[in-house]
């Protein structure tokens, strides 16, 4: 697999888990909770998600088999960038 597929496999499929984590969250969330923010509740609640779900993934990651790792980050390996040169 290239570092590009890695790359991007390695964005979406988190992403992708923190939408359904956010949705569900939302299916369920009291009103208490998300009266206050009113319409922003979705753009605001999106990104704290992703943001915990990446941390957490990163934190899970080396203590879980990679068959889980790929389910859960879209790759088990992390991309490797090679320096370019200014032209």
């Amino acid at each position: 697999m290239s570092d590009r597929l890695t790359a991007w496999l390695r964005t979406v499929v988190p992403a992708a888990w923190s939408a359904l984590i956010t949705w569900l969250v939302a299916l369920g969330a009291p009103e208490w909770l998300t009266a206050p923010l009113g319409v922003a509740s979705e753009p605001v609640i999106v990104p704290i998600v992703l943001g915990a779900v990446y941390a957490g993934l990163r934190w899970l990651e080396p203590r879980l088999p990679a068959w889980l790792v790929t389910i859960l980050a879209g790759s088990p390996r992390t991309p490797n960038y090679s320096p370019t040169t200014m032209a």
